[in-house]
């Protein structure tokens, strides 16, 4: 008998347990995977958050001029599975703790985050290109004495062309 009021009197002093949500706003853990956010600064087009998508809730068009991409999340369509965020290798996706989904019928289509992202050219060739972020860059190189700022304006054909006459030149003037 004893236990059972030592615990009665210990969780009436805690307070209620459950969250008075209409009257305060809900608290959400900092792990909670919500709506997906784009950074389009980050994003490279590669195209891998669209191809894990279970929900086939993100759509990556190239536009007709060739000069970009649109970048398209329907929210309606997505089952904060969390895939894109785990896969997408220049961590542009993040998913927020925004949980608030809820619209009419007649909004459906308006919930979506759309983004055109342009492309950018080649400084060697001159092809459209997404500019590699610096910081994937820099873990990508970071083995290899090559300029990070000239490295991510080159397409991947012109980076590997750069690369390997830098090896070159290491080697010319190292001779063993």
């Amino acid at each position: 008998m004893f236990k059972f009021l030592k615990v009665l009197v210990k969780n009436i002093l805690q307070g209620p347990a459950t969250e008075a949500f209409p009257l305060q706003p809900a608290k959400t853990p900092d792990r909670f995977r919500g709506r997906v956010t784009l950074n389009p600064d980050l994003c490279v087009g590669c195209g891998i958050c669209s191809h894990v998508c279970s929900g086939d809730a993100i759509r990556i068009i190239p536009n007709e001029e060739k000069t970009g991409y649109h970048y398209t999340v329907w929210y309606n369509s997505c089952c904060l599975c969390g895939s894109c965020t785990y896969y997408c290798p220049t961590k542009a996706i993040t998913m927020t703790n925004n949980w608030h989904n809820s619209h009419k019928q007649d909004d459906k289509f308006k919930m979506a985050e759309h983004h055109f992202i342009p492309y950018l050219k080649c400084d060697g060739c001159g092809a459209p290109i997404r500019l590699l972020p610096p910081h994937l860059a820099t873990r990508i190189y970071a083995h290899s004495p090559v300029d990070i700022e000239k490295i991510i304006r080159l397409c991947p054909s012109c980076r590997q062309i750069a690369t390997a006459e830098r090896q070159g030149e290491l080697n010319e003037s190292n001779p063993e």
